[in-house]
This record gives C-alpha cells, sequence and structure tokens, in this order.
C-alpha cells in the first residue's frame, strides 16, 4: 500500500543527501544501510522521480534530488521554529537580533524600550544599526525594522502600526525673532526651511488645509539627511522644519523650539515595525516583536 503520510522518508532522505553514502547515513541515524536504501527507494517511487546517482562509495543528488532538498531544508526548519515558538514562554532566549531604526527617533525612543525588553535575557544579543534613508524598507541581514511613513513594496513584509505622531512645524525663537513667524503657507516662500534629502527625511511636508491632507514643497534652503542633524540644525536657528512630534518633544517643552502654523497641522505619519514574512519568527525575535507591541500599545512610542 503506498504511503501517504507526505513527510515519510525525508528525515532519512536529508541525512542521506548530507552524507556521502548510505551507509554513513545510516550510522548517522542509527540505521541498517538496507533500511536508509529502501526508504529512498519508497520515496523515489512515490514522488516518482529518481533522488540520487549511486555508485559502490558514493551518492550524489540528481537534479530533481537538489530541488528536493532545497524544499525538505525549508520545511524542517520551519517545524524545528514552530516547535520552539510553541515552548518558548519560559526559555532563555539567546542568539543576536538586528534591529534598524531612524536615528534621532532610534536613539531617544526606542533604544531605551529595546535595552528594558532584552535585559531579563542575558544570551540576547542586539546589532543596532542607525539610519534615515527609506529606499530599502529591510536589507537582508536586518530581522525587525522601525519605518516612518508610508509603506510600499510590502508583498515580502509583515508590519504592525506601533504608532501614529502629529507632524509638527517648528522652528528657534532667535530664527522667529530675526526672520518673523510665518501665518500662512505662502508665506513659506520667504523663509529659509530646513528638509531631508533623497536618501534621508523627506522634501517635502503634509499639511492640513481646510480639512484636507496637502503635500507641498517648501523652499529647500538646506537639505540634511539625518533627521537628528535636522533637530540640531533648527534648534540653533537654521530655519523652519517639519518633524514628528516625537523628536522635538523636550526641545519645545523647554522652549528650545516654538511651534508654528497651528492653523495647518494635523496632519500624521504612521511608525511601523516590520520584519521579513515567514511561517514562524524564531523565539528571540518573536519576543522582540511582542515586547515592541506591548509598549506601543502603553503609548511608548507616541
Amino acid at each position: 500500500m503506498q504511503d501517504l503520510d507526505p513527510l515519510a522518508g525525508i528525515s532519512v532522505f536529508v541525512t542521506a543527501a548530507r552524507s556521502d553514502n548510505f551507509t554513513q547515513a545510516a550510522d548517522r541515524l542509527g540505521l541498517t544501510k538496507s533500511t536508509v536504501g529502501k526508504s529512498i527507494a519508497r520515496l523515489e517511487q512515490r514522488l516518482g522521480v529518481k533522488l540520487f546517482h549511486r555508485t559502490t562509495r558514493l551518492t550524489r543528488l540528481t537534479a530533481d534530488g537538489e530541488a528536493y532538498l532545497s524544499a525538505c531544508t525549508l520545511a524542517l526548519e520551519e517545524i524545528t521554529a514552530a516547535q520552539a515558538a510553541l515552548s518558548s514562554s519560559n526559555q532563555v532566549l539567546s542568539g543576536r537580533v538586528h534591529i534598524d531604526m531612524p536615528v534621532a527617533f532610534g536613539r531617544r525612543v526606542v533604544l531605551p524600550t529595546l535595552v528594558e525588553i532584552a535585559r531579563p535575557h542575558s544570551g540576547l544579543q542586539l546589532s543596532l544599526t542607525f539610519t534615515d534613508a527609506t529606499s530599502d524598507l529591510l536589507q537582508e541581514d536586518v530581522d525587525i525594522a522601525i519605518r516612518f511613513g508610508s509603506l510600499k513594496d510590502t508583498s515580502h513584509l509583515v508590519a504592525r502600526r506601533l504608532a501614529k505622531q502629529p507632524r509638527v512645524i517648528c522652528a528657534s525663537p532667535g530664527y522667529l525673532r530675526d526672520h518673523g513667524e510665518p501665518k500662512t503657507l505662502s508665506e513659506l516662500s520667504a523663509h529659509r526651511c530646513v528638509v531631508g534629502a533623497l536618501r534621508g527625511p523627506p522634501m517635502v511636508w503634509y499639511v492640513r488645509d481646510q480639512g484636507i491632507e496637502r503635500r507641498i514643497t517648501p523652499p529647500s534652503t538646506h537639505q540634511i539627511s539625518d533627521g537628528e542633524a535636522m533637530v540640531d540644525a533648527v534648534t540653533q536657528g537654521l530655519g523652519l522644519a517639519q518633524l514628528p512630534i516625537s523628536m522635538v518633544r523636550e526641545h519645545v517643552g523647554d522652549g528650545r523650539l516654538r511651534l508654528v502654523l497651528h492653523e495647518y497641522a494635523g496632519s500624521h505619519i504612521d511608525i511601523h515595525a516590520i520584519w521579513p514574512k515567514r511561517a514562524h519568527l524564531s523565539p528571540r525575535v518573536r519576543y522582540i516583536v511582542d515586547g515592541l507591541m506591548a509598549c506601543a500599545a502603553q503609548g511608548r512610542f507616541d
């Protein structure tokens, strides 16, 4: 009777494919060479293809065998990850997690949160990178990325919103004293503005004009590719800038910056955590994601 179990013989096949011959595979599995050979033969019969080129001393995969090994390896990794996830609630987590985030928001808001999340697991290792570039949502070696703004090309990604922040337009008191405070959008043309760069924060501003969100292009007097540097430049009087409130909240609170154009405020920006789309996350990545979502629910990223 044909074996209807689709996983029958898979572990034997994978071990044999990674061994020089069936004898070596049998030793690794604790089986006889005959048992390994019969298992492979049944698998080949069920699939209707030849998986191995056999000689007296060596076995080599056929082209079909190579393709099947790749599929089986991926399936076994997913099964292992699923089992680990189900049993990870009380396990000691270890290993490295690479998290990429915007410069200013990452340093001021996300970093303290990640330190708190990682502290209970001494074996957990963080690789943290900071960039304001938005061209690549997620590089190959990044496990989790924090991104501002709308997301594009997310077919291979999972995204969870952490917060929705208002954008504000601000300037230093010294700049406003020297250049005056704009009251309308049309007056921006007479002002110096600090905007992002091609591979950095946006070069456009988003405002609400009579209840409708508009995208405007202010004078790009100064272009800066780093959000942290933008905050410093505006604080030192270089011009007007539009930034998420979390990046300037302290500066507004202590008087180093003032909010302007209140009538046109109200546009918000989303902050997402994103990661590669997989059937199962590793326990350590899942732990970080769950921690970020829990902190988001507490309003830590607002």
